[in-house]
């Protein structure tokens, strides 16, 4: 996409790479440098990556533990600075290995620069992996 395209119309591209499972195309809309922060990771888990090839390792098998049908009631909210977007939405789908039902309720706070993400602080709620099914999900892409 072109490097003048609005935060809010790349993150929708980025959401649709997303279920469509091209990681590597999405990974691609990463500045070399990009963050991605996790506030709320449980022990264990990364709280910071740091990179885009972190990204992309993070990234790489999550279609073989999350079959995502949807991303829905996604909203973007503009900030004072252009490049600054907050996201809330909730992804649905299912759990690859247990078959069971995958519903995750996201806030993130993501930073673009020259239109590639430079920052993306991902608020989900860690309290989610302790239901059954989802716990292996998370685990399995850490």
């Amino acid at each position: 996409m072109p490097a003048h395209t609005s935060p809010a119309d790349l993150y929708r591209h980025s959401l649709r790479l997303l279920l469509d499972k091209d990681i590597p195309a999405w990974v691609d809309l990463w500045a070399e440098n990009g963050v991605m922060e996790f506030p709320f990771a449980p022990q264990g888990w990364p709280g910071r990556l740091e990179g885009k090839e972190a990204v992309a390792a993070y990234m790489r098998h999550y279609p073989d533990h999350i079959d995502l049908h949807d991303i829905r009631d996604v909203r973007i909210h503009q900030t004072t600075e252009p490049d600054v977007i907050v996201v809330e939405m909730r992804g649905v789908g299912r759990v690859v290995e247990t078959g069971g039902p995958f519903d995750m309720t996201y806030i993130a706070v993501v930073t673009f620069q020259d239109g590639l993400i430079s920052s993306y602080r991902d608020y989900w709620n860690p309290l989610a992996v302790q239901e059954p099914g989802v716990g292996f999900v998370a685990s399995g892409t850490r």
